[in-house]
C-alpha cells in the first residue's frame, strides 16, 4: 500500500500538500491562540485518494506551534502508516470519529484553559447561540477514559454521532467539522463560551459589583 501511495501522480501530491499545509496553519493558529500548549493537542484532516480515505494527522510528542510539512503523518482509515513517522497517540480517537461520521473532514483536539477547567470540575458548559441550533442546554461530555485508549476512542465516537463537539472529563475538548477550518472555529467557540460562563459565574458570586 505504501509503495502504491508513493507512486501518486503530481496532481495528487499537490492536493496532499494543500491538506498538509492546512493542518500546519491550523495547528499554529491553535498554539498562538493558546488553545493548546507544550506538546499537547492534535489535529487531523480527511481526504480522498483513489477512492480511499486518507487521514493527515499531527505527529506524537511535537508542539503544534512548530510543525513543518515533513512532520505530518498520513495513515489509512485503519491506522496503517502511509508515510514515515509516528502519528499522535490519539490517532485511533480520530479514526473512530471519521468512521462514525462520514461528513466529518476535520478534527481538532485541544486542552484549552477554560473549557478544560470545566472538564476538571463538576460544572457543565452551557450552550450558547452562535454555532448551530441549540438542541440541548449543555455541551455533550463523557466520563474520564485514559488518553490514547480504545475506550476513549469508542465512547467519543459514539457520543459524537449526534454532536459536533465533546468535552472529555479531566482531559480536554474535541471539535469536528466538515473541514478543518470549521473544526478549528468550533474549538475556539467552545473555549469562548466556557470563558464567558466562567466570568459570569465569578461576577454573580462577587459582592463587590
Amino acid at each position: 500500500m505504501i509503495e502504491n501511495y508513493n507512486k501518486m501522480d503530481d496532481s495528487k501530491m499537490d492536493d496532499n500538500k494543500d491538506n498538509i499545509k492546512s493542518i500546519i496553519e491550523i495547528s499554529k493558529y491553535l498554539f498562538k491562540k493558546k488553545l493548546v500548549s507544550g506538546k499537547a493537542g492534535n489535529v487531523s484532516a480527511r481526504f480522498k485518494d483513489s477512492g480511499m480515505d486518507v487521514i493527515a494527522i499531527t505527529p506524537t510528542m511535537r508542539s503544534l506551534g512548530d510543525l513543518k510539512e515533513e512532520d505530518i503523518i498520513l495513515v489509512d482509515i485503519e491506522g496503517n502508516n502511509l508515510t514515515k513517522g509516528i502519528p499522535s497517540s490519539e490517532v485511533y480517537l480520530h479514526l473512530a470519529i471519521y468512521k462514525e461520521k462520514k461528513d466529518v473532514g476535520g478534527i481538532v483536539h485541544t486542552h484549552s484553559i477554560f473549557a478544560t477547567g470545566f472538564a476538571f470540575s463538576d460544572k457543565k458548559i452551557k450552550r450558547l447561540e452562535g454555532f448551530g441550533k441549540i438542541k440541548s442546554p449543555y455541551l455533550a461530555e463523557i466520563g474520564y477514559e485514559k488518553p490514547g485508549s480504545e475506550k476513549l476512542a469508542i465512547k467519543s465516537a459514539e457520543m459524537l454521532k449526534n454532536e459536533d463537539s465533546l468535552i472529555l472529563k479531566e482531559h480536554g475538548v474535541i471539535a469536528t467539522g466538515e473541514n478543518l477550518k470549521e473544526a478549528c472555529l468550533l474549538a475556539e467557540f467552545v473555549e469562548d463560551i466556557a470563558k464567558t460562563q466562567f466570568i459570569s459565574n465569578t461576577l454573580n458570586l462577587s459582592d463587590s459589583f
